[in-house]
């Protein structure tokens, strides 16, 4: 059998101080037919700005680019990005600035006016370029 990484020798910010709820789904089980028995990790659960399994690397990234010095973080994504909603969310926790580089990968998909993650992006101070 394979050995677990060891992850304690890799510096780490700690954006989530508890563990993460894991859930039955008694509904979705019996929809699919009660011959299973369904369960959910509640990952929308984790530390910064709503959430997401991507809380869990940013710990890491961020902590090495923390130690290397770094002032700004650049990040890319899709212009409703979740990770792009996480790394801003970590900068501005660590005092750093945010550069997002939103890809408008449907054309006519990005507004500038939208909700969802475009409206988190302008309340929590992001530099956005689009492309």
């Amino acid at each position: 059998t394979a050995k677990p990484l060891d992850l304690s020798r890799f510096d780490r910010r700690v954006y989530t101080p508890h563990p993460t709820p894991i859930e039955p789904m008694p509904k979705l089980s019996a929809a699919l037919g009660g011959s299973v028995n369904l369960w959910i990790k509640r990952d929308d659960m984790l530390g910064l700005t709503g959430g997401g399994n991507k809380t869990r690397k940013l710990e890491y990234v961020m902590a090495d680019a923390i130690k290397q010095g770094a002032d700004t973080i650049i990040t890319c994504g899709a212009v409703q990005s979740n990770h792009c909603r996480l790394t801003l969310s970590a900068c501005n926790k660590e005092g750093l600035s945010c550069c997002l580089v939103l890809e408008e990968r449907v054309p006519g998909s990005y507004k500038p006016e939208a909700s969802g993650n475009n409206y988190l992006f302008k309340l929590l101070g992001a530099e956005e370029m689009v492309t």
